[in-house]
């Protein structure tokens, strides 16, 4: 008598993110490379410290519109995958597709690369072997060219590290972003505290201008700063993409979303008041590792020594976090054949996307070679375009889904919160194409490429998501 053979169930991912687990990896998202690196460009291409934190208090209002806006996505779509579960279900498994393509490259593989380059530049006060612009390698020239050198080398084993890691279980993960954000707030705090209680800063900075870079208007140049801050807050949709592994994600994740965002939001207005009190504008200038800078100002090298190294482990907790979450999205399309098969195969012990998170990280390694300021716009472009489609969506399931649970700050002053964060992206991508077409076209041109690889590819077997 034969006994029929059984297939063993396939592994599938786990509910076990709590809300203190989920608002780290919101916290850790949105912490690291945009407010470590990208306020001395800023005091280049403004001039004026009170545009400076103008710029970054709409940055913020801007990012709680759009966690908000997510939130009420979250609660009515409680899966894995966020972006491209909402505009598969709004506009179709194409444009679900071209945002999960698109993550692949500069949502999470092209932030893990920043990230990790200026994980190297801070070590660089060190070693300045390891700052980008000591790179002993450079091919091409312009906005371009490709860099190698040792802080590459080093930028992509510490991305080699964190993917290998996170390889075996999130669980485990979870645990060490959990000590590597409750560090890293410690630090931001500790320095902010010090500083302005012990360091020797002044606050006539905050009134004296410094010599502008760029050539354009203010107001022109104030929008595309925003580009850059954007890429700061970036990370504020981080728990919608493991929302299939958050324990009642119909209270835990806008907890998380809102709970993240607001205090980040404090954190970076502290951080840029005490970045301007260490510094005036003029020597802040171009700096990557402007928090470096900022110590070293404030209490001498050898205290600054101390934080470069702590806010080098600082964005640590980034590069983790973003290896992290990414797989997830190319996970969720991939079990629903709207992505390369291999991406959703889950090890049976470990419960992890392995293949996925293999390839994310041979791309962010990879991406490492190109310039810091053209990712940081490669970033900011892509990522405004996708997420101002999804918060778009609202309006569509509003009006075709008569259940659709309604988040009440969002149902508040309808649709006052969706329409001013659709506003701004939109300009914000407007003047991204004027005043840096490359990075800017680049970001597109990979949207249109991902809408070429479904349709002539994956077209035929895709399936829409669960809702």
């Amino acid at each position: 008598m034969s006994i029929p053979r059984t297939r063993a169930p396939r592994a599938e991912l786990v509910r076990q993110l709590g809300f203190f687990s989920s608002t780290a990896l919101v916290i850790s998202n949105m912490v690291g490379t945009g407010i470590f690196a990208t306020t001395g460009f800023m005091a280049g291409d403004l001039g004026s410290a009170r545009l400076i934190l103008i710029c970054w208090t709409v940055g913020a209002l801007f990012a709680i519109a759009g966690a908000l806006s997510y939130s009420e996505l979250g609660i009515n779509f409680p899966s894995s995958g966020g972006e491209y579960v909402y505009l598969t279900h709004a506009y179709g498994p194409e444009w679900g597709f071209m945002t999960g393509w698109v993550s692949f490259f500069a949502g999470f593989s092209a932030p893990i690369a920043t990230a990790a380059l200026a994980f190297s530049d801070y070590l660089g006060y060190f070693y300045p072997s390891l700052k980008q612009a000591n790179a002993s390698l450079v091919i091409g020239s312009g906005t371009l060219a490709l860099r190698i050198g040792r802080g590459q080398l080093l930028a992509s084993a510490l991305i080699a590290t964190f993917t290998i890691l996170n390889c075996f279980g999130v669980g485990r993960v979870a645990k060490v972003q959990n000590v590597l954000t409750s560090t890293k707030l410690l630090v931001i705090m500790g320095l902010v505290i010090a500083g302005f209680a012990a360091g020797t800063g002044s606050w006539a900075h905050f009134s004296e201008a410094a010599a502008r870079t760029s050539t354009v208007s203010l107001p022109a140049q104030f929008i595309v700063s925003l580009i850059y801050v954007m890429v700061g807050y970036s990370g504020w949709n981080a728990a919608t993409y493991v929302a299939e592994e958050i324990r009642r994600p119909e209270r835990t994740l806008p907890a998380a979303l809102a709970t993240g965002t607001a205090i980040v939001a404090a954190l970076y207005l502290g951080l840029n008041l005490l970045f301007i009190y260490a510094a005036p504008l003029e020597s802040m200038k171009g700096v990557i590792a402007v928090g470096s800078l900022a110590a070293s100002n404030l209490f001498g090298p050898g205290v600054a020594g101390l934080f470069s190294a702590l806010m080098a482990l600082s964005i640590v907790s980034t590069v983790n976090a973003e290896v992290t979450i990414g797989p997830r999205v190319y996970y969720a399309m991939a079990k629903n054949r709207a992505f390369f098969g291999t991406a959703a195969l889950v090890h049976p012990r470990w419960h992890t996307p392995v293949v996925a998170i293999l390839s994310q990280g041979l791309c962010a390694m990879l991406l490492t070679l190109t310039p810091f300021l053209e990712l940081l716009v490669y970033i900011g472009m892509s990522l405004t375009l996708f997420s101002v489609l999804s918060v778009a969506s609202l309006f569509v399931f509003r009006r075709r889904r008569p259940g659709w649970q309604r988040l009440a700050p969002v149902n508040f002053a309808w649709p006052l919160i969706p329409v001013a964060y659709i506003a701004v992206g939109l300009i914000m991508m407007g003047y991204g194409v004027f005043l840096h077409p490359k990075a800017s076209l680049t970001a597109f041109a990979t949207a249109g490429a991902g809408g070429l690889v479904y349709r002539f590819g994956l077209k035929s077997r895709a399936l829409r998501p669960h809702s």
